[in-house]
Order: structure tokens, then sequence, then C-alpha cells
């Protein structure tokens, strides 16, 4: 009873001059698994999973730059390429591997990419929603219209106020109507984790409101089909049946740039698989990575 109610520990290390934070569940004498959480999100959404998976691994969750307690970048740029670099700097700061590694959407996109990059430091990878958006979503239009409207965006974010709530209740409203499927218990522990008390008692939530810009450089798919052919371990692309944003990579022809790839549908789940069915994602991390 007492390791179930037993949290993680924090810790950081430095990327770009940036100090990030992670928390570690402990059982360092097992094998590593790196949990990496999606946009707009923290750490300690991982907490339900991390309880089953610290049985069996040694569990490590980061926090992505501009979320949860990690630093936020100067300058409020966020890049797919910098989340990797931080990646791997935290699997040199820990001097550890290989690992699993497990993200969710941008956290999934993160571990494939790293995977693809340093194929030698994966063990196995899961990735809920992480293949970015697929083709029948990518709307093409001029080089120039895209860097003028994400000008215009970082323009618009400089001036925004951080959202503040009266009440943490208030804040566990806002966490309900973006997720649905939460039940109360889940969303208010992902509230706690994911605000800070700001000086006048009101509550905002952890993340940098620059995270909210898109690059005005279109997802490449082709040199992400690149990457992903380079990874050399197993790896298992989850996605909610209710989801709008997956697609179906076995379709669109995604899942044919993997040497090694099962895709899974799990139902009754939108894009927060991991929360809206808990015991059907454990399941079929189970059979995959035989614990």
């Amino acid at each position: 009873m007492a390791m179930q109610i037993i949290g993680p520990t924090s810790h950081y290390f430095y990327s770009q001059r940036l100090k990030l934070h992670y928390v570690d569940w402990g059982n360092e004498s097992l094998p590593l698994a790196i949990l990496v959480h999606g946009g707009r999100d923290h750490a300690r959404n991982w907490d339900w999973v991390a309880l089953e998976l610290r049985k069996h691994f040694h569990v490590i969750a980061p926090d992505l730059r501009g979320h949860g307690d990690s630093d936020w970048a100067i300058g409020g740029s966020y890049s797919m390429i910098d989340y990797v670099l931080d990646l791997a700097q935290l699997m040199n700061a820990i001097g550890s591997g290989p690992a699993t590694f497990i993200g969710h959407s941008l956290g999934g996109a993160v571990v494939l990419q790293h995977a693809g990059t340093f194929p030698e430091r994966v063990q196995a990878v899961v990735a809920i929603e992480g293949l970015g958006p697929p083709p029948s979503m990518i709307v093409e239009s001029p080089a120039h219209t895209r860097m003028r409207n994400w000008i215009e965006v970082m323009q618009a974010l400089a001036r925004r106020k951080v959202r503040e709530y009266a009440t943490l209740e208030d804040a566990l409203k806002r966490m309900r109507e973006a997720n649905p499927h939460l039940s109360v218990e889940q969303a208010r522990h992902l509230t706690i984790h994911g605000v800070r008390r700001n000086e006048n008692g009101t509550y905002s939530w952890k993340f940098d409101n620059y995270v909210h810009a898109t690059s005005p450089y279109l997802f490449n798919l082709q040199d992400a089909r690149e990457i992903w052919g380079q990874i050399t371990s197993r790896c298992l692309l989850i996605r909610g049946d209710e989801s709008q944003w997956a697609g179906e990579p076995e379709r669109d022809g995604r899942l044919a740039a993997f040497h090694d790839a099962r895709s899974v549908v799990i139902q009754g789940a939108g894009h927060w698989v991991h929360h809206d069915r808990l015991a059907e994602f454990l399941g079929v991390l189970r059979d995959f990575l035989k614990f």
C-alpha cells in the first residue's frame, strides 16, 4: 500500500541554458522507461500509468520546456527540434539506457523523432497519437503567407494576458470541458499539478502561452518518414476511435514507414487514450512490453 501512495521525486537538468524538470518514480535497478506528455500538459498526467509501470520499470517523466515546472523558453519559440534535443539531454543527464519511450500527442512525436535519431538508445517505443496530422489535414499555402500568419500569431500572444481562475474549482471546470472523458478525480489531480497559484490568490496554468503557436514551416511528412524509418526497435502506435486528430496510418501510408510497427485502436477513447480508457491502455502495454 505504501508503494502505491508514495509519489515521485523531483529533479532537474539543463538544455540550451533552460532548467528543465522531471519526476523519478524510483526502482533504479529496473529497466528504464521515459514517459513524455503532450502539448499544454505536464509530467504528472502520467501518474496512473506510472503507478503500474513502476512495478516493472524505472519510470521517469519529464516536463517539456514551457510546461509544468520546467523553464519557459526565452523568446517563446518552441519547436520539435528543441524538444528532441531536450530529450537527448535528459538521457545524457540520467546516464542510463537503452530505454522504453512512451509519448502522448506532441510527446509521441518527440519520442518517435528521438528514436529515429538515436536508435541505439531505444528498447521500444509507444506513441499515442504521435504521428502528427494525417496527410488529409495538411493544408498547403504559400510560404510567405504562413510566415506572415505566424508573425501575427506571435504578436497576438505577446499581448495576451495569462488567464486567471478565481478558484481551483474554476480551473477544474475548464479541465473537464477540455476532456469530457475525465472523471472528477482525474480532472482534479491533473488540475492540481497543472496550475500555479498567483500572488493575488488566483490560479493559472503552468504552460507558457507561446506553446499555442505553430511553426510557419509545414509538418514535413517526408522528413518524418525518413526518421521513422531509422527506428530499429519495435513500435506501438495507439489511437482512440473517437479522436479527430490521428487519422488512419494503415490506410494513408504512414505505418509503412516503420520497419516494425503495430497499430492499435482503443474503443471509446478520444485523444487522451491513457486517461479515457486506462485499463484497456495498460492491457495493450502489457501485451506489447511483456510485463
